[in-house]
């Protein structure tokens, strides 16, 4: 692509006559696109033994130990029943203990299992990496930009997901505030 193209398509392509933009300029393109590049570079800085929603889930159990399935998925903007999923997965390999508290069979309580704690001690300071990463193209005035237009998009528009987040503590089933 020649730099004039380039800076075009970066501009937009507004069409005279009120023609739509090009499908590749939608911005609903644009942010799966960046998902798609996003997931891509997490894999290859990360490795491939979690995806980007198990990192999720381990970090989160890594600062809110004991907490339950639906306040896991809370906080991590899935569903119940994914969460659970992940839940089963994780215990499955080792990562995360499930356990089911005396006073009620109805829900289970995570916490990291010691291999959980010892592959986030590895992942952890390869986030670090991954950001400098994702963000390298831009320079840093545009980095700042870009992560607060990012952060005020997802927050302004958390109500539109199907999984909302909700990092509140009201509804936690462990008492924890």
């Amino acid at each position: 692509m020649s730099p004039q193209a380039k800076r075009s398509s970066i501009r937009g392509s507004k069409r005279s006559g009120g023609a739509p933009v090009e499908v590749y300029d939608e911005p609903g393109h644009l942010i799966r696109r960046a998902q798609q590049i996003a997931v891509s570079m997490f894999h290859s800085t990360m490795g491939n033994g979690v995806t980007p929603i198990q990192y999720c889930v381990l970090r989160v159990l890594q600062e809110h130990p004991g907490i339950d399935q639906v306040t896991l998925a809370k906080f991590c903007a899935l569903d119940t029943s994914t969460a659970a999923d992940l839940a089963v997965r994780l215990e499955e390999r080792g990562l995360v203990r499930r356990m089911m508290p005396m006073k009620s069979k109805r829900f289970r309580l995570l916490h990291l299992s010691p291999e959980g704690t010892e592959l986030l001690g590895k992942l952890v300071p390869r986030s670090t990496v991954l950001a400098s990463r994702v963000l390298r193209a831009l320079n840093r005035d545009e980095q700042k930009i870009f992560m607060h237009l990012l952060k005020k998009f997802v927050h302004l528009n958390n109500d539109e997901s199907r999984a909302p987040l909700d990092r509140g503590f009201a509804g936690s089933r462990n008492g924890r505030r």
